[in-house]
């Protein structure tokens, strides 16, 4: 069982940079695979990145490749969404999420945070 708690979100202009966190709890972090998801007002839930348990490898959709970076540091038991070049299109709300293995498909992601909400004005 592992609880997720998003932060960071908040409302900035095209161009700007945000990072958000997602804290875990549990001493089980460090096993799980971690992915982030948004959600845009009247769309599906997307799925935006993913990374390792170990952190060495992390996988992007196109939308935000090159723009998006995931990290974490599992001593301090948060992954990090490092968000660059934000468009207004990114708006939306950003979930954390955490699976047994990477995935980018929603139904492997067994634990979810509530979520927070980034506003990118255009």
């Amino acid at each position: 069982q592992v609880q997720l708690v998003e932060s960071g979100g908040g409302l900035v202009q095209a161009g700007d940079s945000l990072r958000l966190s997602c804290a875990a709890s549990g001493r089980t972090f460090s096993s799980y695979a971690m992915g982030w998801f948004r959600q845009a007002p009247g769309k599906e839930r997307e799925f935006v990145g993913h990374i390792t348990w170990s952190g060495d490898s992390a996988y992007y959709a196109d939308s935000v490749k090159g723009r998006f970076t995931i990290s974490r540091d599992n001593a301090k038991n948060t992954v990090y969404l490092q968000m660059n070049s934000l468009k207004h299109e990114d708006t939306a709300v950003y979930y954390c999420a955490a699976a047994l293995w990477s995935s980018t498909h929603r139904k492997e992601y067994k634990w979810w945070g509530q979520g927070t909400q980034v506003t990118v004005s255009s």
